[in-house]
């Protein structure tokens, strides 16, 4: 094991120490966790072309738990799923695999993660955790265990439904309040007005929820919705704020890319075969994660009307991102300048970086998604 962590989140220090003191260790191999007795299922939860929830991940896991699962054991999921998900499509997995009785023979608990990637904050010893158990007295296990490696505690809730519902709601509301502000952004920039300063003056009153608007890619925020979505219409409940939301948005890359080529029309600039670049890539700042971003949407509108169009990006993995997007990616700025310069997430090393020298001429176009340039500087922002 070289101890690297391509996600960043884990300091290699703590990881190195982990595997050679802590007894730490990966592996592939089934029959090296057949002798455990808790195990924890903590695969995606993604959906797929049509935003359906993708439950292979899950159900494969729960074969594998199935196959090593012994009398007594406890298994506990932590990945994102609707309210019922783990008794109603897991377990019965794991009771068919092993041929085991759920609470009477193995048992059972879910834990949802919150991990926030580029947070070194709120990690796993600090957050305060949700736990849950199938008994009464399973709950207190799986409790108890949590509250050994974590500083803040836990939170134990009633029932294992409570539990899956608290984790996707948590994702859910941020999903509805961004939309909420997105939708402010699109209808301040029709009007003329700046969003940033219209939040600003709003946020002195003591009550008001200070959010910005901007790009909601990533596994959690833009993909958790869906399964909530699913389920409640099962139920025969139509949530149209959600569903709404996640609409809108899904949307704003195109949005972005629309309102760049206005300002280009506005200022004179031939959008047709100009050369653009676009400065930063990950679904957020700081962190070197590629899932569902929405930067992609704004490349992919923008290359209909230009291929010459450089993206860059000091976090993400070049080969990745030709891989699953088809995008060329470029770690370094290239010393060039440009028709129209687009900030889409706000890396530190993009920050402080002298934008009028990658301008080609005075009317270039500088559009800063995530509102951290000086105003003087940019001709459009969110």
């Amino acid at each position: 094991m070289n101890c690297e962590d391509s996600t960043k989140e884990i300091d290699v220090n703590l990881l190195s120490d982990a595997i050679k003191n802590h007894g730490f260790r990966c592996t592939t191999d089934e029959k090296e966790i057949s002798g455990c007795n808790f195990y924890i299922v903590a695969v995606p939860t993604p959906i797929d072309e049509y935003n359906r929830p993708d439950l292979k991940p899950l159900q494969e896991a729960s074969r594998v738990v199935g196959r090593v699962i012994s009398k007594n054991d406890i298994v506990v999921y932590e990945s994102t799923v609707y309210p019922g998900m783990t008794e109603e499509e897991c377990i019965p997995i794991v009771e068919e695999v092993s041929g085991l009785k759920y609470n009477v023979d193995f048992f059972a608990g879910y834990s949802p993660e919150r991990i926030n990637p580029g947070d070194k904050k709120h990690t796993v010893e600090t957050i305060k955790k949700v736990t849950s158990g199938s008994t009464p007295e399973i709950a207190d296990i799986v409790d108890g265990i949590y509250n050994t490696v974590l500083i803040n505690g836990t939170h134990k809730a009633p029932s294992i439904k409570v539990a899956e519902a608290s984790k996707i709601i948590e994702n859910t509301q941020r999903d509805v309040n961004i939309a909420f502000f997105n939708e402010l952004a699109k209808i301040c920039n029709a009007m003329g007005i700046d969003t940033h300063d219209v939040i600003e003056a709003a946020s002195t009153k003591w009550n008001f929820i200070k959010l910005t608007p901007g790009l909601v890619g990533g596994h959690c925020i833009s993909v958790d919705p869906y399964y909530l979505i699913q389920k409640a219409q099962v139920y025969g409940v139509m949530p149209r704020v959600m569903y709404d939301a996640r609409k809108l948005n899904d949307g704003m890359g195109d949005y972005v890319a629309t309102q760049v080529i206005k300002c280009m029309n506005k200022k004179g600039v031939l959008v047709k075969d100009a050369s653009i670049l676009i400065l930063g890539f990950t679904f957020k700042e700081n962190c070197p994660d590629i899932r569902n971003t929405k930067v992609a949407d704004i490349c992919h509108t923008l290359y209909e009307y230009t291929s010459n169009i450089t993206v860059c990006d000091p976090h993400a993995d070049a080969e990745k991102v030709n891989s699953i997007y088809g995008i060329q990616l470029s770690k370094e700025i290239p010393s060039a300048t440009y028709d129209a310069i687009v900030l889409a997430v706000a890396h530190d090393e993009y920050k402080n970086i002298n934008v009028s020298n990658l301008k080609k001429n005075p009317n270039s176009v500088v559009y800063d998604v995530k509102g951290i340039w000086d105003r003087e500087v940019v001709d459009g922002r969110l």
